[in-house]
């Protein structure tokens, strides 16, 4: 039931993935199987990072905060819908909106500087080898893992309290499976022009120049292996960069298609919901299985955790 003007919104209602009731149980099982998907690849990762000492490197280091960030974006989410889902129950308290806004940009905010850091640890380790590991020392991989964290929380903090310092006293019906910036600063009846001013000047800002550091550091590198003359050199040397080149392409494509895709009147509610799917849930999925497909020392350390299970299984 909707609250208008006169009454101040206590709860917000999530509109699901769909409103008929005959999909929902199938949604429930698929959204639940890749949710476990999800858990069990990126917490075999950490673990597999965690048990080999070959990988206690700061390339390993980073993918290692990549994997908590794959676990805590679709936690901030997924659960919500998956009782939506199964109970038909779709409200959410003023303050669990909030916190889930909150907690969900901050990750996926810290994911973006991730994936800068990440792409600069590269591009030190391919353009200045030699001096690799004498830049990306044990106390500078913590400050760069530190600063990105708090970054994205910081950040995330700016805007919540932006977005929710607003008046909601129109419909309190989010058109989304979860509660983001957008479709919340649209159930406002105060003016949103300085909140909205804060995601494109700040939100702008940090989120551009992350995508350039990026991408600059992928100019350079791809530079660097044209210069190699041996075919098998330039694959040797790609091939330490290729999981986190394909993650960033997968991560940047399905941003840039949820949010900044142009809008259509035939494109029904439930199916934009479902294109956010994408940017929320099947990437965090994808992520281990790309770095465990394409990465050796991943592969091989992986098989090492899991013989050395079977063993104690065994014993």
């Amino acid at each position: 039931m909707d609250i208008y003007n006169l009454t101040t919104v206590t709860q917000f209602i999530l509109i699901g993935l769909s409103d008929i009731p005959e999909v929902r149980y199938p949604l429930f099982v698929v959204f639940a199987i890749i949710y476990q998907i999800t858990l069990v690849g990126n917490g075999t990762i950490l673990l597999a990072i965690g048990t080999e000492k070959k990988l206690h490197t700061p390339m390993y280091y980073f993918l290692a905060n990549l994997s908590l960030l794959d676990i805590f974006c679709p936690s901030a989410t997924v659960p919500k819908m998956l009782q939506n889902l199964l109970t038909e129950q779709q409200s959410i308290s003023f303050l669990g909106c909030a916190l889930q806004l909150y907690f969900l940009v901050a990750l996926v905010g810290t994911e973006v500087f991730l994936l800068a850091v990440m792409a600069y640890d590269r591009y030190v380790a391919i353009c200045f080898p030699l001096h690799y590991m004498l830049i990306m020392t044990k106390a500078h991989c913590v400050q760069l893992t530190a600063g990105t964290w708090a970054a994205g929380f910081l950040n995330s903090l700016l805007h919540t309290v932006s977005t929710f310092h607003l008046a909601f006293c129109k419909s309190n019906r989010v058109n989304q499976y979860y509660c983001d910036i957008p479709p919340v600063m649209a159930l406002s009846c105060s003016s949103t022009y300085v909140t909205e001013m804060l995601i494109l000047v700040v939100g702008g800002i940090l989120g551009i120049s992350a995508f350039l550091i990026t991408f600059i550091s992928y100019i350079y590198i791809i530079s660097t292996i044209l210069k190699i003359q041996s075919v098998e050199g330039k694959h040797k040397v790609f091939s330490t960069c290729a999981s986190h080149l394909l993650v960033v392409c997968l991560f940047y494509c399905t941003a840039i298609f949820t949010y900044i895709r142009p809008s259509s009147s035939q494109h029904s509610p439930t199916r934009d919901r479902l294109i956010s799917m994408l940017y929320g849930v099947i990437t965090p999925m994808l992520n281990p299985m790309i770095y465990s497909l394409k990465n050796t020392e991943v592969k091989e350390a992986l098989r090492r955790f899991l013989c050395h299970r079977e063993c104690l299984q065994q014993l």
